[in-house]
């Protein structure tokens, strides 16, 4: 097999929102899943867009080289700025190698929960 490249440096997710209630057991949450291929640990530099603010940018975490991280969007957090609930976003992934980056949410605010998961969307 040739040598490809698996996954892209820069990713972007346009619809975030975290959700104000839980119901059940269960928090309400988002999580940017993050495939690291590479032997190298990937830096990323997260940034956070927002409809009516200044976005919070280059929030650092690491995936270390040949794992997965399943980073709770409510858990970044840059100069003591965090994503605000019931507050809609979007997000910029960027990497110094290239990762695979996909989106989850769980909606529990009733109590049938509602489970969701999409890629997002890779540039060169």
């Amino acid at each position: 097999m040739t040598d490809i490249q698996k996954g892209s440096c820069v990713w972007y997710i346009p619809d975030g929102y975290i959700p104000p209630l839980s119901s059940g057991t269960l928090e309400s949450h988002e999580s940017i899943c993050v495939l690291n291929c590479y032997q190298q640990n990937a830096n990323l530099k997260i940034t956070i867009y927002f409809e009516d603010r200044d976005p919070i940018e280059q929030i650092p975490f690491v995936v270390k080289g040949k794992r997965t991280s399943h980073i709770r969007t409510s858990t970044l957090e840059k100069d003591g700025q965090r994503i605000p609930k019931e507050v809609p976003y979007a997000i910029e992934v960027e990497s110094d190698v290239p990762i695979i980056v996909q989106y989850s949410r769980l909606d529990s605010t009733q109590q049938e929960l509602a489970l969701m998961s999409t890629m997002g969307h890779p540039l060169a």
